[in-house]
């Protein structure tokens, strides 16, 4: 997705330093949230927006980032989602995390693994037991797995609850998400 490739959707972004970095990276248009306290004028532009040309939701991969998704989700349904692993987003300094601090390359990359929500809801591709199983909840280590399960998805960053409902909303089956852990296995075993 290079500067040849035109993103039809727009692209909410948090802050104009985002705007900048998006439209530098992809050349695309931005809606801007000022924040999450996202207000209902914000939302009525990011609803005429979906019903336009639709809208691709890319915040930081931080609390305030999730929050506004959320928001965003609740507000205006069938949004689409771009998700930025935190490793790619920290500034410099290592004090700050966003969207502006990330590669043009990675910007790119995480624009075009974008993830549509499912039209209907579908069942989970894993129970809460296993969840526990494959050490995703209820284990030392299981944040961490879940940020890795969440990079090689491309549907962020997560906890026990939001996983399950993201693998249903994106809908990621049991053959996806099974060879995603087995990576992330995988990985460990690599780094032990």
């Amino acid at each position: 997705m290079g500067s040849d490739v035109q993103i039809e959707e727009i692209i909410i972004v948090e802050g104009k330093s985002d705007t900048i970095a998006v439209r530098r990276a992809a050349g695309a248009d931005t809606i801007e949230t000022n924040g999450s306290a996202v207000s209902p004028e914000t939302l009525m532009k990011i609803r005429h927006a979906q019903e336009k040309r639709g809208v691709i939701v890319f915040t930081d991969p931080d609390y305030p980032g999730r929050r506004i998704r959320a928001i965003i989700e609740e507000h205006v349904p069938g949004v689409k989602h771009a998700f930025l692993p935190k490793a790619q987003s920290i500034s410099a300094n290592g004090k700050k995390v966003g969207i502006e601090h990330a590669t043009d390359e990675d910007i790119r990359a995480a624009l075009a693994a974008v993830r549509t929500p499912a039209g209907e809801r579908q069942e989970a591709p894993v129970t809460d037991a296993e969840l526990v199983r494959l050490r995703l909840v209820g284990h030392p280590d299981a944040r961490k797995r879940r940020n890795r399960l969440g990079e090689i998805l491309k549907i962020g960053q997560t906890n026990g609850r939001s996983l399950v409902k993201r693998l249903a909303m994106f809908r990621i089956g049991r053959d996806e998400f099974m060879a995603a852990v087995a990576a992330i296995d995988e990985e460990g075993e690599n780094h032990a």
